[in-house]
């Protein structure tokens, strides 16, 4: 298995999304218009992160509407149900589909769902999440260990800068769901950034289904076991960092250790620029949608889309997103117009936004 090499420093250039629409363009020339009309499903896991139906499905509809005007798009959410996600998956089958983008529930479950696939002539795209033991047709997905190790990395820099003692105490670390790869991907890069940082971890915890009420209920256990000993929490996503941040509060921790979180949705954001979380990932969902899209459409046409690497033995794609922290949050939220200070600077957020320079 070939894996991505991790390079530093983890940043999102700023023309990425200028640079890949370009490549579709010209990729996407040459057989824009040898598909008419197929129909394509687009299946995603759960609704505990409010990123696929604000970013990721608007994205990937946008994008086929462009490739493929006349091409059908049936969108499912699994609501974190791996049995309903096989449900789904047959459905969309007897609808027609002829490709389907799969951000699967259970990674290992799905290794059927593609078989199944493959077997009936059906493209699959693994999305988001890669699905280890059963080969698909491509994966698209951003850079899920190095993501691990950006957060990681950040917390131990930012706790280095303020000389926090590791002598002192250690970490906290909140993994996501142990049926998800990326989640197992994310957890690694996570012990990249912290097995050699000096900071202990006190203890670690896999959330079942990402909920975030499992990991402030972990939390809140960790808290009571070795209260001022925790320096800081490596969170994997925004919902596990806000279950732990929540944890904090009604324990009367004040002010919340710093916490690390992944995805960049508008709570975190807030969360960040109040001054209780101290990262995210801005990953702009609608770029690895577009992606799909386009490998969709090239599968379709009978072409061969370009890979940047193999993963678990599947052509890959990965794109590289970036840590937010309040120092960069106004330019890379605010000036890329991912969020406006509209949506971020409302009430109790709005004092805070000053005092980094967001302004509606």
């Amino acid at each position: 298995m070939t894996r991505h090499a991790w390079k530093s420093p983890f940043a999102l250039k700023s023309t990425i999304a200028a640079v890949f629409a370009v490549s579709l363009l010209s990729s996407t020339a040459a057989f824009a218009d040898t598909v008419t009309d197929a129909t394509v499903a687009f299946l995603m896991p759960d609704q505990a992160s409010t990123r696929y139906e604000q970013h990721d499905y608007p994205g990937f509809v946008a994008e086929m509407k462009k490739l493929c005007p006349g091409c059908k798009v049936i969108y499912q959410n699994a609501d974190a149900d791996a049995a309903r996600q096989q449900q789904q998956f047959n459905s969309v089958i007897s609808q027609g589909a002829k490709a389907i983008v799969l951000d699967p529930v259970d990674s290992t479950a799905a290794a059927s769902l593609v078989k199944l696939a493959q077997s009936q002539g059906v493209k699959v795209i693994a999305y988001d999440r890669p699905i280890p033991t059963a080969p698909a047709d491509f994966y698209v997905s951003f850079n899920n260990e190095g993501i691990g190790k950006a957060i990681a990395d950040s917390l131990v820099e930012h706790l280095k800068a303020l000389k926090v003692d590791p002598a002192g105490g250690g970490l906290l670390q909140i993994n996501g769901s142990p049926t998800d790869a990326a989640a197992g991907l994310i957890k690694k890069g996570i012990h990249e950034g912290l097995d050699n940082s000096g900071y202990p971890i006190l203890a670690e915890f896999d959330t079942p289904e990402w909920a975030p009420p499992k990991a402030q209920q972990w939390a809140s256990g960790q808290i009571t076991r070795f209260g001022a000993k925790i320096l800081g929490v490596v969170a994997a996503n925004d919902g596990t960092g806000g279950g732990a941040i929540a944890a904090f509060k009604a324990a009367g921790v004040d002010p919340v250790p710093p916490v690390t979180g992944n995805d960049a949705t508008i709570a975190a954001l807030q969360l960040i620029i109040a001054g209780d979380q101290y990262n995210t990932i801005s990953k702009p969902s609608e770029i690895v949608a577009a992606a799909a899209a386009n490998v969709a459409v090239k599968l379709l046409s009978g072409e061969t889309p370009k890979a940047e690497m193999t993963l678990y033995d599947t052509p890959s794609q990965l794109f590289t997103p970036a840590v937010v922290t309040q120092e960069n949050l106004k330019a890379e939220i605010i000036d890329k117009k991912i969020n406006t200070a509209a949506e971020l600077c409302v009430d109790r957020y709005a004092e805070g936004c000053k005092k980094l320079g967001i302004t509606n």
